[in-house]
């Protein structure tokens, strides 16, 4: 196992799960459900069926474009994201 790998892929998904939609949304059926373990299971099944299917969908990807390009174009997406987050006026 590549451990670095592991551990870059850990600490990143981590810090970009903390407080999003998918944290809060699980937090909301935790304090109003019967079951925290259901909702554990519920939510934590969820994770790991998307997270399947993006490495599924990323190594098709990878075939017909370079990791480099898709780095090149994530990044751009990100940066267009947070331009267009930030733009005043779009209410």
């Amino acid at each position: 196992m590549d451990w670095k790998l592991f551990t870059t892929t850990f600490v990143t998904i981590f810090l970009a799960e903390m407080g999003d939609k998918t944290q809060l949304s699980t937090l909301t059926f935790a304090s109003g459900g019967s079951s925290r373990l259901t909702v554990f299971a519920g939510s934590a099944l969820a994770l790991v069926a998307t997270s399947a299917i993006a490495v599924l969908v990323g190594e098709a990807v990878s075939r017909v474009i370079s990791p480099e390009w898709m780095k090149r174009v994530a990044g751009v997406a990100f940066v267009v994201i947070g331009v267009w987050t930030l733009w005043p006026g779009k209410e």
